[in-house]
């Protein structure tokens, strides 16, 4: 038996290069000054929060937020509480309390599945949540499934019309109990993003992005394509071998930008990009943000400080018309690039959640404030309206564009 091969990070902290390209590398700021709405936790909390308690208007660690419509509804993946909120309308104000909760039987309760069986409504932390045909689809981790809804959910606890990843509702094991991975199971499925008839889904802990090509109409039922293994039984990092252009190792954002598939690889450091939406399974990227090559994979590229071409463990991704934003969640910052500047190794153009692009720090090594980010894992767009999980801080943040 062959042993798989693992990634081995390293990095090389270098404080005499950091004043030089913090003054020398300008950038355009990404979002408005502010958020014009906070949910989850307050705008300037007073002290750091030890416990959150579950009610209409808190978040514990989400990880996914999305606008499904212009102007709502808005709908939070709220993960340490292991619920979803929506809310009818887009929240225009600080503290707005939800109007709508799945997966708990009413905003008070918390625990996994609801502390019941698994069911159409139950979830086991929640991570991403996209808009879906008429509906919405959901990420439901721990449950190693996704959750769609036809139309979207107008009423407390609406169950889910199809489950993916599983044969039913009531199962839940990781590759339905196998060892390996199949085209219709999952592991730890992360990331979920629908476009042009098109469902995407990061089944992260298999290494891989399942990809169907029409909606789904029957549970269980199996993908068309596979990227980051060579096939649908494969499961292993970086699909056994060396990192590459084909390999992934925590595969979790997902948008199209320019006709162009991108997806964060997280555990790569990198965004891998192809030319068009793949067809075939394990086809190679054509491009990746984050490091010079697609071998290469260390956070920050093996340096201490960020800079504008690298990122460390990104997260989430959007796309607002010809920007890429990407969370860049270790770094606690969202970094932007543009389609003109397409190419393997590139740098960015916009910053939001630190002061420039060589600074880290979880909420710039400050308390929060509206302005600052800690850890934001997810972030999704509907028209120039952002949505950011930002998750260490335990509030989902409601931007404009600004670039």
């Amino acid at each position: 038996m062959t042993a798989v091969k693992k990634v081995t990070l390293k990095v090389t902290p270098d404080p005499s290069l950091r004043v030089d390209e913090a003054r020398q590398v300008p950038h355009l700021q990404l979002l408005a000054d502010e958020p014009f709405a906070i949910l989850g936790a307050p705008r300037v909390p007073e002290m750091a929060t030890i416990g959150v308690s579950p009610d209409e208007t808190s978040c514990f660690g989400p990880r996914g937020a999305a606008i499904m419509k212009n102007g709502g509804p808005l709908w939070i993946c709220d993960t340490g509480h292991h619920r979803l909120m929506g809310w009818k309308k887009t929240p225009s104000r600080d503290d707005t309390p939800a109007d709508w909760v799945i997966g708990q039987k009413d905003f008070y309760s918390e625990g996994r599945n609801g502390k019941t069986d698994v069911s159409a409504a139950s979830v086991n932390v929640p991570t991403g949540i996209c808009s879906c045909g008429d509906g919405m689809a959901v990420a439901d981790a721990w449950n190693h499934r996704i959750l769609i809804w036809k139309k979207l959910p107008e009423n407390n606890n609406t169950p889910a019309d199809i489950v993916l990843g599983q044969a039913d509702f009531l199962g839940n094991e990781s590759n339905r109990g196998n060892s390996f991975a199949t085209a219709n199971s999952m592991h730890w499925p992360y990331g979920v993003f629908w476009q042009d008839g098109k469902l995407f889904v990061a089944d992260s802990e298999n290494r891989r992005v399942l990809i169907w090509n029409q909606m789904p109409t029957e549970n269980g039922q199996a993908a068309d394509v596979v990227l980051g293994q060579k096939d649908f039984v494969t499961r292993d990092e970086n699909a056994g071998d060396e990192p590459n252009a084909m390999s992934m190792r925590w595969p979790h954002g997902i948008g199209i930008w320019g006709g162009h598939l991108c997806i964060s690889d997280a555990g790569n450091n990198r965004i891998m990009i192809w030319k068009g939406i793949p067809t075939a399974n394990g086809k190679d990227c054509d491009y990746v943000l984050g490091q010079n090559t697609a071998e290469l994979v260390d956070h920050n590229q093996s340096l201490y400080w960020p800079r504008a071409y690298t990122l460390n463990m990104p997260y989430g991704l959007t796309v607002i018309n010809e920007w890429l934003l990407v969370t860049d969640t270790a770094s606690s910052r969202l970094i932007a690039w543009h389609i003109d500047d397409l190419k393997t190794g590139a740098a960015a153009r916009a910053l939001t959640g630190q002061a420039n692009f060589h600074d880290k720090g979880d909420n710039r090594w400050l308390p929060p404030c509206a302005d600052s980010l800690c850890w934001p894992y997810g972030i999704q767009s509907n028209e120039d309206v952002v949505a950011v999980a930002d998750s260490g801080n335990n509030r989902v943040s409601l931007w404009k564009m600004n670039v």
